[in-house]
């Protein structure tokens, strides 16, 4: 009987360590969930922050006045512009005035 009772005392000893085992292996994988979701959120937020930076560069207005003031381009002639209808390719001969 003392043998028996050794015996269910060590079983339970070994139960109540692998409990508090598993519960505080539980708490760690919770903290880097936190962890992780808090990061995915600041993840989130530079997106947009890029997002909103990407379209202010894109901007058609900002995009013509690079392009006119930096480049030193501008807009053709309505002379000059040739408009191709789709599927007949690249003109062969392409008057300059």
């Amino acid at each position: 009987m003392l043998r028996l009772n050794l015996i269910l005392a060590g079983v339970l000893i070994a139960c109540a360590i692998l409990a508090v085992s598993a519960r505080h292996k539980a708490r760690q994988t919770f903290i880097l969930l936190q962890q992780e979701q808090a990061r995915a959120r600041s993840l989130d937020i530079d997106w947009g922050r890029l997002l909103l930076e990407q379209s202010t560069w894109a901007m058609h207005t900002r995009v013509e006045l690079v392009a006119h003031n930096q480049l030193q381009m501008a807009v053709p002639d309505a002379k000059r512009i040739y408009l191709i209808p789709p599927g007949q390719g690249v003109p062969t001969t392409v008057v300059t005035p």
